[in-house]
Order: structure tokens, then C-alpha cells, then sequence
């Protein structure tokens, strides 16, 4: 699974593909605080405490059994005292971080599982460390941040990589590091670290998230905390899970191998981090879910066991039975899924997107761009004459021109592009991270293609051509709606038509737009 790649040459393969997010405002002012020699605990107390919400959430983390202390804490000076400004940093950070990457949720990404993921690995790495007698004040904002690069990636990359998750073959976090490395060359472990490094965060820090998937290969002085935040992560799994078992067996084995831990011990492990990552979820304002106990799950599968009165070998009889049907159950869904997905999202002609996944993605495109302060350009396009190629061809060789158009702006546009099919013989190309100048060139580029292309129907050859409107959006657009994008492009549209056709008008946006 070793993937040796220097940190210049990783910065640098990143670097074209992803704009790294810049760190929250709180949080860069914490790091500086405490990397500050001169700075005083008074100096971090006053930023932590200049926020209510994060203070009120810190009081209550230091409060709660997950550090047990002898009296209640009542500001964050004295929570100073005792814990330590590593650990009220790295509690702060979590509280900060936590709450600022958000965004919109997907069919295959949802925010709040995986911060419950996320939260719940932390308070296992603590647990772990503790069981060991290994005291480690900065692991559990490193279990909690070990896979920020999964959030970076779907944040920057959207579809890109939801195909990514849709990739891996099974649940196992080595299936999804081959698939991101298959298609960005990268994986998440890589990319947090190289995000995390730009923000400050300590190589104690950034080091063992870089290996936490292949602990064996991380340099020695990191691997003990590279293998905690391993049996972190699978601690997590099991407790998010509802197909515990196999993890478990799995969990057992590791810490057996790494730590020495017996069975017992890991029993008790997994209840204890359970109970605990509900206490501290609900400090963060994150859904627990269904999270149980490893005891409550066995006792609650022991009960309905007793309610069978069945034999052994009808048991075995029916659980195979049941697992037949179960998979042919699986296949039929996915099967079902897939053709849903189609239907809902693709054009039944040109299998390009459909005008209503063009205007959610438009709009989810524009609030990254303006979250990031990328620019973002929209490009609308319809094909000139087109009513003559029907009248004079038929329906079906308009089709074909149709299908073929598809198939040569499909092969144009870069994979973070995307283009829909608006209506009749009208499409529109959204162009993240693309400037005026690349706008122009990439739409002189796509009428020239199109009129190229040769369709041939019934011995008829059959040509066309294309006029386009297009936007750029700028982040200091801030105002601009989506509806107002699709309305200049429109009109840049109408402005090629009425100036000859087969030409590119591109408009920018005044406060007329507005």
C-alpha cells in the first residue's frame, strides 16, 4: 500500500489540482498564540473566551466524564491549569475545525456522519492511549483530523469525488485510498497532511495521519501513534456500524498485534468508547444515531435468539436461505439504483445531465466558488438552424446531430467540467476555476468542434453550427444568484444569433445583473 512520494513533488502534484482551504479565522489565531514563545496562557484564554459558544462548549468537554476531574471547572483559565494549554488548544481546534468544514450533503457523503465518525475516533485514540499508559496530549485532535483530506476532497473535487466512493468495491478505507490514487494520483492520508502542514499544525500532528492507514510503513519515531490512530479509526467503524462483528474480530486482531491486548480488553474498549462518543457528540451538537454498546448489541441479539425456538440445524438452514436472498436482493438494488441514477440525473438522449441536475450543480458550484474565491464560469450554447436539420432530415437525423454534439463536448471538456443538456437543441458547460481568458479560448474551442463534426444519416452529410453566451462569476460577485448566471449567459446566447450565428458574445456581470 507504500506510496513514497517527497513533500515537494506531493505539494506540487496537489497544488494543480486543489486550491487549499485556508484554515479557520479562530484557529489560526490559536496557533499562533500558543507557537508564539512570548505569549502568555492569558493571551489564548482571551480568544477562546472572546467566543461564548466555543467557550461554553469547552467548559462542558472539561466537565464531562471523558476527563473526569476532581472539582468543576468553571472558566477557561482554570481549565488551563489543569489540563494544559496543549490540551485546551487541541480542544479548541477540534470545536473550531469541526464547525467550520460543512457544506451541502450527497447520496454518497453526509456531513454529520462523518463528524460523528470523525468525533468518536478521537475519543477512541484517547481511550487507547490511556488503556497503554501513554499519555499523548495531542492525539485526539490528530484521530479527529485524520481524515479531514476526505473532507478537502469532496469540499474541492464534488463529483469527481463522489466517483471515488462509488469506486471502492467494499467498506475498507484501502479500497478508497486505491481509488483516489487512481484518479488524482493522491490519496486522502497525503492530502490532509499537506493541508494541515499550511496551516502550522506540528509534524507530532500531520506525520501520523500520513500513515494512519499503513502505520507499518510510517517512520519509527511516528508508528506508535500511526497505529493508534489505526485501531482509532476501526474503533469508530465498529461503533458507527450496524455490521459490528466482522469488525470487531478484525479489531481484536490488531490490538492483539500491536498493543498486546487481549479479547477482554478490547471488549470493554469498544463500550467504553461508545459511551463516551455520545457524551462528547452531543458537546459538538452532532447527531449520535443508533451508537450502542458492544454489550447492549450482543445482549439485545441474545435476546431475539431466545425468542427463537428453533434447532440448530434449522437455524443454519435458514440463516444460508437468508443470505441467498440477501444477495440476490443486493444485486437487484444496486441494479435498481443505477437505473434510477440514470433516469433522474441524464439526459435520455445524449446521456449528458439533465436540466435539473444542471441548475442543483450550478448551484452548488457557485457557493463553492464563492466560499473559496475561485472564479467560475458558465457557457450556454444551441445549435443554429436546427429546426431546418429536423424539416428537411427527419426527426431521427436530428437526434443523431444531437448524440453526436454530446459525444464531441464530452470529450473536450476537462473532468471537472460539466455539461448538461438545457432543453431541445440548447446545452450549457459550468467551468469551475476558469477565468475570462480561459473562457473565451475553451468556447472558440467548443464552436470550432462542433462544427467539424460530420453527421452522417441515410447517406445525407450533415453539418452544423453553434452560437454561445457566455459569464465568468468572480468572488466579488457575492450577490449574484445562479437564475442571474443562466439569464447573462441567455442573453450573450441571443446576442450570437442576432449578430450572425456560429459566434461567441461573452458578457460580464454590472449591477444591472443584481
Amino acid at each position: 500500500m507504500r506510496q513514497d512520494i517527497p513533500n515537494d513533488a506531493l505539494l506540487q502534484l496537489i497544488g494543480k489540482q486543489i486550491n487549499l482551504p485556508s484554515p479557520p479565522a479562530v484557529a489560526v489565531k490559536i496557533l499562533k498564540t500558543v507557537q508564539n514563545r512570548e505569549c502568555s496562557l492569558e493571551d489564548l484564554e482571551k480568544i477562546i473566551a472572546a467566543d461564548p459558544a466555543l467557550t461554553g462548549k469547552m467548559l462542558r468537554i472539561a466537565n464531562s466524564a471523558f476527563y473526569s476531574l476532581p472539582k468543576e471547572v468553571g472558566n477557561i483559565g482554570r481549565a488551563l491549569s489543569i489540563l494544559g494549554t496543549n490540551v485546551i488548544k487541541n480542544i479548541a481546534l477540534s470545536f473550531v475545525i469541526a464547525g467550520d468544514m460543512r457544506g451541502e450533503d450527497n447520496v454518497f457523503f453526509n456531513f454529520d456522519y462523518f463528524w460523528r465518525r470523525s468525533v468518536t475516533a478521537a475519543v477512541a485514540a484517547e481511550l487507547v492511549t490511556g488503556l497503554l499508559q501513554k499519555k499523548d496530549d495531542d492525539i485526539f485532535v490528530t484521530a479527529l483530523l485524520q481524515d479531514i483530506g476526505v473532507l478537502t476532497l469532496y469540499l474541492c473535487k464534488g463529483n469527481e469525488y463522489v466517483a471515488a466512493l462509488k469506486k471502492r468495491t467494499s467498506g475498507k478505507e484501502t479500497d478508497l485510498i486505491q481509488a483516489e490514487r487512481e484518479i488524482f494520483r493522491f490519496d486522502h492520508q497525503q492530502l490532509g497532511y499537506i493541508l494541515l502542514e499550511s496551516w502550522g499544525i506540528p509534524e507530532t500532528i500531520t506525520m501520523p495521519m500520513r500513515f494512519h492507514h499503513d502505520p507499518e510503513n510510517a517512520p519509527k519515531m511516528f508508528q506508535h501513534t500511526s497505529r493508534v490512530l489505526n485501531v482509532a479509526n476501526l474503533l469508530s467503524t465498529s461503533c458507527n456500524s450496524t455490521e459490528i462483528s466482522g469488525y470487531v474480530r478484525e479489531l481484536q486482531t490488531r490490538m492483539h498485534e500491536y498493543f498486546a491486548v487481549t479479547p477482554e480488553q478490547t471488549w470493554e474498549l469498544l463500550d467504553d468508547v461508545a459511551r463516551k462518543s455520545i457524551d462528547i457528540l452531543n458537546i459538538f451538537e452532532i447527531d449520535p444515531g443508533q451508537m450502542k454498546t458492544y454489550s447492549q448489541i450482543l445482549q439485545e441479539a441474545n435476546e431475539e435468539l431466545g425468542k427463537l425456538n428453533l434447532t440448530y440445524e434449522q437455524l443454519v438452514l435458514e440463516l444460508t436461505e437468508a443470505k441467498k436472498k440477501s444477495e440476490m436482493f443486493a444485486r437487484e438494488l444496486h441494479d435498481a439504483n443505477s437505473r434510477l441514477e440514470q433516469l433522474a440525473f441524464r439526459d435520455g438522449l445524449t446521456n449528458l445531465y439533465n436540466h435539473r441536475y444542471f441548475q442543483e450543480i450550478l448551484k452548488n458550484e457557485l457557493s463553492r466558488a464563492r466560499r473559496y474565491h475561485h472564479p467560475l464560469c458558465l457557457i450556454m450554447f444551441d445549435i443554429d438552424f436546427f429546426k431546418n436539420v429536423n424539416d428537411t432530415f427527419g426527426h431521427p437525423a436530428g437526434d443523431q446531430v444531437l448524440i453526436n454534439l454530446a459525444n464531441a463536448v464530452s470529450a473536450a471538456i476537462r473532468p471537472s467540467d460539466i455539461v448538461a443538456r438545457y432543453g431541445g437543441e440548447e446545452f450549457v458547460v459550468i467551468l469551475p476555476e476558469t477565468n475570462q481568458t480561459g473562457m473565451k479560448v475553451f468556447a472558440e474551442r467548443l464552436r470550432r468542434c462542433v462544427a467539424a463534426i460530420t453527421t452522417v444519416f441515410q447517406n445525407n452529410q450533415i453539418k452544423v453550427t453553434i452560437s454561445s453566451g457566455g459569464v465568468l462569476f468572480s468572488p466579488e460577485d457575492d450577490r449574484i444568484t445562479a437564475q442571474q448566471l443562466i439569464d447573462i449567459a441567455d442573453r450573450g446566447l441571443y446576442m450570437s444569433k442576432k449578430n450572425g450565428r456560429n459566434r461567441v458574445t461573452l458578457l460580464p456581470i454590472d449591477t444591472t445583473d443584481h
